[in-house]
Order: structure tokens, then C-alpha cells, then sequence
């Protein structure tokens, strides 16, 4: 479920099933998840394309209140009950999305680590691709039986890629792809296009990462990565992910103001509603805690300052 103005939700929501001949369900209604858990129920699709933010939100609202819960987590920690659970919440999950489909597949944005490696310890069916409209749009994918964590897949057959710098499997550079894929170039737009297509034909992405055996591991976007004052390269997506399993986190922004970094913040409005927490000395209590508790999670360069809250 992807808007069919976006690319790839126009070629493989619309394109691909009716080159193919399969069945393609329309929703006509605001996409909300209760809305779309019911449809999914009701349709029962063999394949799922989605944003991670759909899998996200069941995962915190659904499956993270379950599994910290006292007598859950000490479950968990005994061998064999643990297997039992995970089974459980894993075939809840199959079965919120319809229970028919082969594999979730994950683009658009990064997958939240955190969710990422519970749906993988649980083995549930997903794999996260990459891509871009310039590449008509995919850049690559792998199956998610092969699917290896923190990867967006591997190198389409039909592509090649490269990182820029000398150590391509271990220090980030950019996300280099050339091939039948590519574009020709933007719209009118030479300027534009001389300054992402090279002369040997290789798109510059912008997004920074490595590559190990032709499997894509992205580590952020080249425009966003800060450079600390000790030389260090901060990626604000890293720092980000793990802020937005944070308490009354819905979404952040890590940016840099003056020579510390700043986490712009947007409230989980329906959380707090659910647990009484008013804006106020409350929520800023929570949020000056979810600061020391980011802190001590991540590299001593990629400590922030301050969290600032947003209302919309």
C-alpha cells in the first residue's frame, strides 16, 4: 500500500500486477492502520509492499507493551518458553497482515533497528529493498529468506555499484550505481543531470554506506551527515532511530546548532492522552531523561545537548 504517484508504488502496486495478471485492491479510504489491518483481514494479499512506518507503530503500540511486561520478560529469559512466545507473536503478526502473503517488503525509508531486529529474531517474512526514481526505481533487493540484517539487499542483476573511497566493505562513502536502471537524465535539466550522472555513467545517490559481496548496507544521506569538531562522521538517521524508541517520541530530527547537536522532537501525542502526561514540567522531565538515556547509547561525539519539543 504506497501512493501510486510515487514511483514505486505506481510500478509495482499497479504496473507489475498488470503485466503479470494478478489481482490488484484498491483502498479508497484514508489509510489509517485500523483501517488497514481491517482490509488487510478482509483482502488477504499475497504480497505486502509498505513504508516501515505501518510495522513500526504495531510494533510499539502492540508488541512492545506485550514483551515488557513483567512475567513476559521473565519468560523470555527461560529457554525453550522464549521460542514459544516469539512463535506466538509471530504468527500474530502473519496474521494482522492478512496471513497469505509470501514476505513484507520494506522501502521508502530506513526500518528502525530496533524493529528490525525483533521481526528478524521472531522470523517474520520481511525484507527491506532500496531505490530511487532515477533507477526506475529499484536499486536492490534480496528475497527475506536470504535477508541479512541492517542490509537494503543486494545489487539488482541488471546494475553494478560502487562506494566511493578506498575501503568500500568497512568505511561509508557514497552509493555509486550504474546500469539499465539509470535514467537518462532529468527534464530539461543538463546542469542537473552532469552534476548525478558522471561521464562513465555512474549515478551518484547521495546516500552514504558500504557494500560487502554486492549487499547494500546505508548508513545516512550524504547532506545530512555532520562533521563533528574531533573529525567524526556523524549520521543523524543512527542517532535518530534509537531516540524514536524513546517515550513520547513520535518522530525527531537530529540537527547541529552551533558546536553540539540539538534532537528536534515531535510528541506522541496518543500516548501521552493514553497515560495522562501533560504538556509541561511532566513531559519535559520524560524528554530530559529519554536525552540521558539517548547519551549513554550512543558514541560520546553523537551526544546532543538538548531535545526540543514541536507541536506539530
Amino acid at each position: 500500500f504506497l501512493p501510486l504517484a510515487h514511483a514505486y508504488g505506481c510500478a509495482f502496486d499497479m504496473l507489475v500486477p498488470l503485466a503479470t495478471g494478478s489481482f490488484i485492491t484498491l483502498f479508497t479510504k484514508t489509510p489509517t492502520p485500523k483501517l488497514l489491518l481491517k482490509a488487510l483481514a478482509q483482502v488477504r494479499p499475497n504480497l505486502v509492499i509498505c513504508v516501515p512506518l505501518i510495522l513500526e507503530k504495531i510494533y510499539r503500540k502492540q508488541i512492545v507493551p506485550m514483551i515488557t511486561r513483567r512475567a513476559i520478560r521473565w519468560a523470555l529469559a527461560v529457554p525453550f518458553i522464549d521460542g514459544a512466545i516469539y512463535s506466538k507473536i509471530r504468527n500474530k503478526l502473519v496474521e494482522a497482515f492478512g496471513g497469505c502473503f509470501e514476505e513484507v517488503i520494506i522501502g521508502g525509508a530506513p526500518l528502525n533497528a530496533e524493529v528490525e531486529a525483533f521481526l528478524y529474531k521472531i522470523k517474520f517474512p520481511f525484507t527491506v529493498g532500496y531505490g530511487m526514481t532515477e533507477c526506475g526505481p529499484l536499486i536492490s533487493y534480496t528475497p527475506w529468506r536470504e535477508f541479512k540484517p541492517s542490509s537494503c539487499g543486494h545489487i539488482l542483476p541488471n546494475m553494478e555499484v560502487k562506494i566511493t573511497g578506498d575501503d568500500p566493505e568497512n568505511i561509508p562513502g557514497e552509493i555509486c550505481v550504474r546500469g539499465q536502471d539509470v535514467m537518462k537524465g532529468y527534464f530539461k535539466s543538463p546542469d542537473i543531470t552532469a552534476a548525478t550522472i558522471d561521464e562513465e555513467g555512474w549515478l551518484h545517490t547521495g546516500d552514504m554506506g558500504t557494500v560487502t559481496d554486492g549487499t547494500i548496507f546505508i548508513r545516512g544521506r550524504y547532506k545530512t551527515m555532520i562533521l563533528s569538531a574531533s573529525g567524526q562522521n556523524i549520521y543523524p538517521e543512527e542517532i535518530e532511530a534509537k531516540l524514536n524508541n524513546m517515550p513520547y517520541v513520535n518522530e525527531s530530527l537530529i540537527v547541529e546548532r552551533g558546536k553540539g547537536l540539538t534532537a528536534i522532537v515531535y510528541p506522541d501525542y496518543e500516548r501521552m492522552d493514553a497515560d495522562g502526561v501533560v504538556i509541561g514540567e511532566a513531559l519535559d522531565k520524560l524528554m530530559e531523561q529519554n536525552r540521558v538515556d539517548l547519551n549513554n547509547l550512543v558514541a560520546p561525539y553523537e551526544r546532543i545537548d538538548r531535545i526540543q519539543l514541536i507541536p506539530h
